[in-house]
C-alpha cells in the first residue's frame, strides 16, 4: 500500500489531473466574469450565458450539430452493427479481406484525407454541400467504430442461445429480435453513444462537407476563436461540461445501482 501511494505516483496523477483540468476550471471560471475581456476579472456576472441563449448563430449551429449527430450515429450503428455480424458470423467468403479492411480503414486514416476524399466525392456526383452530405461524412467514419464494439461482444457470444431459439421454431429474424439483439443491446447502445460523441466533436471532416447554411458548433466555435475568445464562448463551453459531467455521473449512479442490486440477488439466491 505505501508503495502504491508513494509521493512519485501521487505528484504524478496531481500533475496529471492539474494539467487535464485546471484549465477547465479556468474557463468555468471565466465564465462568469462581467468584463469582456477574458482573462481580467471584473465581477460575477451570468449575462454571458443570458446573451448565449439571445445568439441566435450559436443556437442554429447547436440544432444542425444536434441533427446531424442523432441521424449519422443512428445510421452508423444500424450499418456497423450489420457489418460487426457479417465479419463475425459469416466465416471466409470472398473479399472478406478486402470489406474488413474497408471496414477499420477510417480508424488509421487522417481526417483530412477522409474529409478531402469525400469534398471530392460530392464534387464528382453534384451532391450540394449541407447536413445531408455532412451526415454522410460522419457516417463513414463512425460506422468503424460500432463495427469494432458490436464485433467484440459478438465474439464472446453464446450461440447455444440462438440454436435453442431455433430448435424452437423460432425463424432467424424471430431469434435475432428477441435473443441476439437484447443480449448484444449494451453494445449497440455504446457504439451508439460513441458514435454520437464522435460526430459531436468533429471539425475536420465537416469543415470539408459543410455548406454555407449547414455550419456545425464546432466550426461555429473554431471560427469565433480565430477573432478572439469572448465570455460568451467560455459559456458555451461551461454548458457542454455541465452537460457531460451530468451524464457521466448519472451513468456511473446507475451502473453501481445495477451491481449492487445484482450483489442482493446472488446473496439472495445463496440464502435460499
Amino acid at each position: 500500500m505505501n508503495k502504491r501511494l508513494s509521493w512519485f505516483n501521487v505528484t504524478s496523477l496531481s500533475l496529471g489531473f492539474a494539467f487535464l483540468y485546471l484549465p477547465m476550471l479556468i474557463l468555468i471560471f471565466y465564465s462568469f466574469n462581467e468584463s469582456k475581456l477574458v482573462t481580467v476579472w471584473a465581477g460575477f456576472s451570468t449575462k454571458w450565458y443570458v446573451e448565449l441563449m439571445h445568439d441566435q448563430p450559436f443556437l442554429d449551429a447547436a440544432w444542425v450539430t444536434l441533427k446531424v449527430a442523432v441521424s449519422s450515429s443512428t445510421l452508423a450503428t444500424v450499418l456497423g452493427t450489420m457489418a460487426a455480424i457479417t465479419l463475425v458470423r459469416m466465416g471466409r467468403f470472398p473479399g472478406r479481406t478486402l470489406f474488413s479492411g474497408m471496414i477499420y480503414a477510417p480508424l488509421v486514416m487522417p481526417d483530412v484525407i477522409t474529409g478531402l476524399s469525400l469534398l471530392l466525392l460530392f464534387i464528382a456526383i453534384g451532391l450540394d454541400r449541407g447536413i445531408f452530405t455532412i451526415m454522410l461524412a460522419h457516417t463513414t467514419f463512425s460506422m468503424c467504430y460500432v463495427s469494432v464494439v458490436v464485433s467484440s461482444r459478438l465474439l464472446t457470444f453464446d450461440r447455444s442461445l440462438e440454436e435453442a431459439s431455433m430448435d424452437l421454431g423460432a425463424s432467424g429474424f424471430t431469434t435475432f429480435r428477441l435473443v441476439t439483439l437484447p443480449i448484444i443491446l449494451p453494445a449497440v447502445i455504446s457504439g451508439w453513444l460513441l458514435a454520437f460523441t464522435l460526430s459531436l466533436d468533429d471539425l475536420v471532416i465537416a469543415s470539408f462537407t459543410t455548406g454555407p447554411s449547414s455550419t456545425t458548433l464546432p466550426i461555429k466555435i473554431f471560427s469565433a476563436v480565430r477573432l478572439g475568445v469572448s465570455p460568451e464562448i467560455n459559456a458555451l463551453s461551461t454548458l457542454m461540461i455541465t452537460v457531460v459531467a451530468v451524464g457521466v455521473v448519472s451513468a456511473s449512479l446507475v451502473s453501481k445501482r445495477a451491481i449492487l442490486k445484482q450483489r442482493r440477488e446472488e446473496q439472495e439466491g445463496e440464502r435460499v
